[in-house]
């Protein structure tokens, strides 16, 4: 821990980051994640549908959990970005219950701006006691 009391969380699973942050960080007994689009962490392609992004997002997410041990059952709140919120919702929507179990995180869906992606995704994790 730095002498604020938080702490980077890097991992190769997910990708890059792509300005002055840091995939994730640890502090205050939460994992806070970046924002993070539909990139393939290996190849760097983004998939066409929302679908498919969605997915790509939340395995993105899952590592960079992973990385601290934890799990998207451990994920208390999730804010989302849409680039097309009416049109897009539903089936965001349906990908995300694949990878959420009740009690579900709190969750703020918004439509956003986004660079040439459909979907991106941040969330807070409860570390461990």
């Amino acid at each position: 821990m730095s002498g604020h009391g938080k702490q980077a969380v890097r991992t190769e699973n997910a990708p890059r980051p792509a300005g002055a942050y840091s995939q994730g960080v640890v502090g205050a007994g939460l994992l806070f994640t970046a924002g993070f689009g539909p990139q393939d962490p290996v190849t760097g392609a983004v998939a066409d549908t929302v679908e498919e992004q969605t997915a790509q997002v939340l395995r993105n997410v899952a590592a960079v959990l992973a990385a601290e041990g934890l799990t998207t059952d451990d994920v208390l709140k999730v804010t989302v970005h849409l680039q097309h919120l009416r049109r897009d919702f539903a089936a965001y929507d349906a990908v995300y219950r694949q990878f959420f179990t009740e009690p579900y995180p709190v969750r703020t869906t918004v439509g956003s701006d986004l660079m040439d992606i459909l979907v991106e995704i941040d969330v807070v994790a409860a570390l461990p006691r």
